[in-house]
C-alpha cells in the first residue's frame, strides 16, 4: 500500500486510533474521510487539516451503511483505501443468565459493519488504482480476553474474514490487517490512562513506520502484539491466556 496521494476512508476516526491514524494519514500525503456517529467529535478531529474531510456514518444500519456509501462516492470519487476501524468493547459475564443486547451491539457493529461497507464499496475499489482494504482487529483475535468475550470473537471472527478477503482479491485489492495490543484510548472507561497499555501516539507512530516499509507488511503488528499474535504457533497459548487476563484485571483495578 502506497503512504501517499491516497483518498482514504477511517470509520471510527473521531477518537482513538482512528483519529490517531487519520493525521498520520493526512500529514503523509493523503486526502482523508472520517466517518462515525458523532459529527462533533468528527469535526474536531479535522480542525487545522484541511484535506481532512467528515461525514456521518450509524456503521450498525445496513440502510446507513448504504446511504453512506452512495454519499461518499459521490463527493470522493477517487476514493482507494478503506480502513475498517469502528469497534466497541464491552464487558460480560458468562457465569449467569444476561441481556444479550450488549453482545449483539458488538456482533453489529465489529462484525457485520465492516462486511457491509466492504461490500457495499468493493466494486468501486476494483476500479481503482492502488486499491487497498485494512481491517483492524486486536491481539485479542488470537487470546481472547475472558471479560470481553463477544468483542475477542469478533475481532477473531475479522481475522478470519480478512484472511478469506485476502484470497479472494489477490492482485486487484491489497488486504492488510492491522491487530493492536491494549492501548491508551477512549475504547472502555478509564482506558486512556491505564497502566501498561501502549500509550496511542507511540502505538500510532509505530503503525505507520510499519505502513512505509515496503512491501507492506500483509499484518501490521505493533511490538507488544507479539506476545498474543504469535502465542499459538510458539506452543505457549494457556500461559498467555492466563497472562493476559490477569494483567488486564490488574490493570483494571489500577485504573478503577
Amino acid at each position: 500500500m502506497k503512504t501517499s496521494g491516497n483518498t482514504i476512508l477511517i470509520t471510527g476516526g473521531g477518537s482513538g486510533i482512528g483519529e490517531a491514524l487519520a493525521h498520520r494519514f493526512h500529514d503523509c500525503g493523503n486526502t482523508v474521510i472520517i466517518a462515525g456517529r458523532r459529527l462533533e467529535a468528527l469535526q474536531r478531529a479535522i480542525a487545522g487539516r484541511p484535506n481532512m474531510h467528515a461525514l456521518t456514518l450509524d456503521i450498525n444500519s445496513a440502510a446507513g451503511v448504504a446511504d453512506f456509501a452512495q454519499r461518499l462516492l459521490a463527493a470522493y470519487p477517487k476514493l482507494n483505501v478503506l480502513i475498517n476501524n469502528a469497534g466497541i468493547m464491552r464487558y460480560e459475564s458468562l457465569d449467569h443468565a444476561r441481556s444479550l443486547a450488549d453482545a449483539e451491539e458488538t456482533v453489529n457493529t465489529n462484525l457485520l459493519g465492516p462486511i457491509r461497507l466492504s461490500n457495499a464499496l468493493i466494486e468501486h475499489l476494483l476500479t481503482q488504482p492502488d486499491a487497498a482494504i485494512v481491517n483492524v482487529t486486536s491481539g485479542l483475535a488470537f487470546v481472547p480476553l475472558t471479560i470481553a468475550p463477544t468483542y475477542s470473537a469478533t475481532k477473531a471472527a475479522i481475522h478470519s474474514y480478512t484472511v478469506a478477503m485476502r484470497e479472494a482479491l489477490q492482485g486487484r485489492v491489497e488486504v492488510i490487517e492491522l491487530a493492536p495490543p491494549a492501548v491508551q484510548t477512549g475504547l472502555t472507561p478509564g482506558q486512556e490512562t491505564r497502566p501498561g497499555y501502549q500509550p496511542l501516539e507511540t502505538f500510532a507512530d509505530e503503525v505507520i513506520a510499519l505502513f512505509r516499509q515496503q512491501p507492506t507488511p500483509r499484518e501490521i503488528l505493533v511490538e507488544r502484539v507479539g506476545f498474543l499474535r504469535f502465542a499459538q504457533e510458539q506452543g505457549r497459548f494457556d500461559a498467555a491466556l492466563t497472562q493476559i487476563n490477569e494483567f488486564v484485571a490488574k490493570a483494571r483495578g489500577h485504573s478503577a
